[in-house]
Formats: C-alpha cells, structure tokens, sequence
C-alpha cells in the first residue's frame, strides 16, 4: 500500500487582542482625516505675504503697542505744554481773590470808622442841643451815651443736651432744631420783661439795645440789630438791681424763662451788680420820625 505523504500544516498568524475592536483601532489610528491634513497645509502654505499666522499676529500686536504708545505719548506732551499755562491762570486767579478780599476788608474797616464818627457827632450834638440834663437824659434813653450804674446780669445758654422735640412740641414749629437751644422769642420775652421791671438800658453780649433794636433769628442763629450772636447770651441792664431782679423773676416773662428752664433744661442764672457798664448803640439814625416844632401850636 503506497505511503501517502505527510500533510504539512500552515502556520497560523496568531491573532491580535484587538482584532475585535477593529473600529475602534481604526478611529484611533486614523483620528485625522486625510482632509483635513490637506487643508491645514494649504492653510499653512497660504497667508498674507507667506508670513506664518503667529507672525503675524506678533506683528500685528506690536504694531498696536505701538500706536498706543504713540497716543500716550502725545497726550503727556500736550499736557506738560497745557500745566504752565493752566497753574498761571490757578495763580492769577488767587491773588485776585486775595486782592478783592483785601480791598473788602479794608470798605469794612472804613465803614466802621465812618459809623463811630457819625455816632460821635451824634452825642456831641445831643450834649450840645442845649438843656444838658435833658440832652443827657435823651442819650441815655436812645442807647446813644454809653452807661453804668447797678443792675442785674441775666446769663442765659442752651441745655447741656439739648434733644429733638417730638411731634406736636410748639417748639418745634420755629424751625429750631433742638428744643433746648435758646431761641430769638425767647430773648425777645426776656429783654421785654427786663423793660417793663424797670431797666433804664439794656445790651446783650456787649450790644447796646435801643428802640429800634430787633431781636431776630438766622436758621440757628440769633440777631441783634443783624449781627449774629453766640451763646451764652449775658444780658445788662441797668436799674434798681434789687427791685429790677425781683420785679423780672415774678413777671410773666421771668416765670416764662423759668418754665424753659424747667422743662427743657435751659440753663439761667440772675445776680444782681453794683457797676455795671453798657456801651453805646453803634448808630441811632431815624428815618420817618421828627421832632415836633413849638411854631404854630395853640
């Protein structure tokens, strides 16, 4: 029996771990199209001058820097030529307002001159009118001659604490903003009982009241004949010191301060002196009033 010859066997490629994950081995070995590989480098290739992209973009940058360089420049260059000029103008400015403040000053200072003189030749002309005495006593009376004599000093100042006045205070419709400040009405109140017991002259905080004075308010503050004063307010008045200060106490208008004291802590204080010394009204000038002529009366 004929010997038949032996099969030889093929050998087999051994098989890879991935071979049934062929689609996915293809993505990853092939993650970049062949299209867009042709199209980056035509991008590449392609472009303003040839110039690479980041190139570019470099240039383009320092060009910016450039040019904002160039604006700052500029602008500082302008402002260096503009400061002389601008801080001249800010001097000139100033001392022309220190010029016209000065000429102020000095209008003020003469116009307190003029107004001393002309209060001067006042009581020069009351003392020379003729009958001393009752020249004398016309001075007295108008505030044109300065005074002394016994009298009470009368201090008056706001509360240590003064507080807001609540709703419905009848203090708080003055425009007043603390119901312990003291007020224009109530110097007012004050200087009239001060008259009405018996003070032949009268000044506060050295200012000479007369018949014309008035007592009046400027947001807080307090006028007398315009000019502002400061509390405390220390009232003169020269009369019967004794009599003067009990006749004020037992008045309506002392039992008045005493009521602010009492209830909005207004701090008062009354003593009586035995000099007291009031200057003279700065300037008494009547403008309607004349004196009666004895001519053609019956």
């Amino acid at each position: 029996m004929p010997q038949q010859p032996p099969v030889r066997s093929t050998p087999t490629r051994p098989s890879r771990p991935d071979a049934s994950m062929s689609l996915l081995t293809n993505v990853m070995d092939h993650s970049l199209d062949d299209g867009y590989a042709e199209a980056a480098v035509r991008k590449r290739a392609a472009g303003d001058g040839g110039l690479p992209k980041t190139l570019r973009s470099k240039l383009g940058l320092a060009a910016g820097l450039v040019l904002a360089a160039l604006v700052v420049t500029v602008g500082a260059a302008q402002a260096r030529v503009a400061a002389p000029v601008v801080a001249k103008e800010r001097e000139e400015l100033i001392d022309r307002i220190d010029r016209e403040t000065e000429a102020a000053d000095k209008l003020e200072d003469s116009v307190d001159e003029l107004r001393d003189d002309v209060s001067a030749r006042q009581r020069a002309a009351l003392r020379d009118s003729g009958g001393s005495d009752q020249a004398e006593l016309v001075g007295i009376l108008s505030g044109a001659t300065a005074v002394h004599g016994p009298g009470v000093k009368l201090v008056v100042d706001d509360a240590k604490e003064a507080t807001s006045g609540g709703d419905g205070d009848p203090r708080e419709t003055s425009g007043f903003s603390d119901t312990g400040r003291v007020r224009d009405r109530d110097m007012q109140r004050v200087v009239n009982g001060l008259w009405e017991s018996g003070a032949e002259a009268v000044s506060i905080n050295g200012q000479r009241l007369t018949a014309l004075s008035a007592i009046r308010a400027a947001g807080d503050a307090i006028l007398v004949d315009n000019k502002p004063l400061v509390p405390p307010y220390t009232v003169l008045a020269v009369g019967d010191g004794k009599r003067l200060s009990t006749r004020f106490q037992n008045s309506a208008d002392g039992l008045y301060l005493h009521a602010l004291q009492e209830n909005y802590s207004i701090r008062t204080a009354i003593s009586v002196a035995d000099d007291l010394r009031l200057p003279a009204a700065p300037s008494v000038i009547v403008r309607t009033a004349q004196p009666r002529s004895e001519k053609g009366t019956s």
